[in-house]
């Protein structure tokens, strides 16, 4: 085991949402990794077997940890089919093992992603048939061996996925039955306040309690991936090491802290989604260390007995035709809140209504581009000094 932890090192590329990749590599920096590259959604990283664990298991920003293993360049159809069956593929995947593959394809001749993975995954298959008879079955929904290939402007990369399955999919989430923030977002979130995991911090419109759930792992020291449901990718790898796999996740829940380390409270007018919040927290183990209650946001104040923190929500962007009246009025209302109940607060409001955010009638200090699924949206911060109440308003 020993030998494994001081492996030579090897690259790895882990990817995250557009807004995250520098909230990414801190984290991938403070588990040992060196950065090699920052990129648009994307870190490139070098470290070693027990980091690639460990970075699967403790990342609460990264989608996915890729290890790449082959790359080359494909002119056309024949070109690409060659060299991807060139690739040993019996030192990756076994033949009583399902493999699926996932290809992304920019600024290529190819035009279509699935086309790509359809021919790569001949190519594959008919080098099992002729080495060994054999052959592994595709299963696209829970493969053993998930193969991440992608091309740019016909480079490809080759890459087994270490997660398995998106990095975002804790397993604590309970109900589907609203559109909450992903994990991965949640956390990313927090992370971009600087929020240390120790002050106060209140969300008044918590829905299911996403960003309630990723504060308290993040201040209780817990590893989201400790969480996962069945094996992660890694674990079906020929070269896996279960004795260091344990290792990791022994030195993961032993790092859980018990003692609360910050005061975290949620509130919503909903009391469908306060007790869905309720299930989430209990899920993850978390009833002792977050508040819920049911609450209108114009009722929502600071806790009288707690140090000022943050306060963060994730308002309703008002998608819908026709919402524009009521989404300015409850962003006014979001605004009346913050002055009157969060005095000395830092606020931090996460919305893709740019327009109706304008009726908050506060000064932004910062203003972060991020996305959620495909609504370009902002991570607005707001300074609530205390006895500061007519500020002018942002008309940016």
């Amino acid at each position: 085991m020993a030998d494994n932890r001081r492996s030579a090192a090897f690259y790895m590329t882990a990817t995250t949402q557009f807004g995250l990749e520098e909230v990414l590599a801190n984290e991938l920096r403070q588990l040992g990794a060196t950065i090699d590259r920052v990129g648009q959604r994307a870190v490139e990283f070098s470290g070693n077997k027990q980091l690639l664990y460990e970075a699967v298991l403790w990342c609460r920003t990264a989608m996915r940890i890729l290890k790449p293993f082959a790359g080359f360049y494909a002119r056309d159809e024949r070109a690409l089919y060659r060299e991807v069956n060139r690739v040993d593929w019996q030192q990756f995947i076994q033949p009583d093992q399902t493999f699926a593959i996932t290809a992304v394809v920019n600024k290529s001749s190819f035009e279509h992603s699935l086309f790509v993975a359809q021919l790569t995954k001949d190519a594959i298959v008919d080098q099992f048939r002729d080495r060994t008879g054999q052959r592994p079955s595709v299963d696209v929904k829970n493969p053993d061996i998930r193969l991440h290939l992608h091309m740019l402007e016909n480079e490809v990369t080759l890459s087994l996925d270490a997660a398995g399955d998106s990095l975002h999919r804790r397993g604590y989430r309970q109900g589907t039955n609203v559109a909450p923030l992903n994990e991965v977002l949640a956390a990313g979130l927090l992370l971009l306040t600087g929020w240390d995991g120790h002050k106060t911090l209140i969300d008044p419109m918590c829905g299911s309690g996403t960003l309630l759930t990723e504060a308290a792992l993040i201040a209780q020291r817990i590893a989201p991936g400790l969480y996962h449901q069945g094996k992660f990718g890694f674990e079906n790898w020929p070269d896996f090491d279960q004795a260091l796999w344990e290792s990791v996740r022994l030195d993961a829940r032993q790092a859980r802290l018990e003692e609360p380390q910050a005061y975290l409270g949620g509130s919503d007018l909903s009391g469908e989604f306060i007790n869905l919040a309720r299930q989430n927290v209990a899920a993850a183990d978390l009833e002792d260390f977050i508040r819920l209650s049911v609450r209108d946001v114009k009722d929502a104040k600071a806790p009288a007995r707690e140090e000022p923190g943050i306060v963060i929500m994730n308002p309703p962007y008002g998608e819908r035709i026709g919402e524009e009246t009521e989404m300015a009025a409850l962003y006014k209302t979001i605004g009346d809140t913050l002055k009157s109940g969060f005095q000395g607060y830092d606020a931090y409001v996460f919305t893709g209504n740019l327009e109706a955010a304008k009726r908050i009638g506060l000064k932004t200090s910062r203003r972060i581009p991020l996305y959620n699924g495909p609504i370009d949206c902002r991570l607005l911060k707001y300074e609530l000094y205390q006895g500061t109440r007519k500020i002018k308003p942002d008309v940016a």
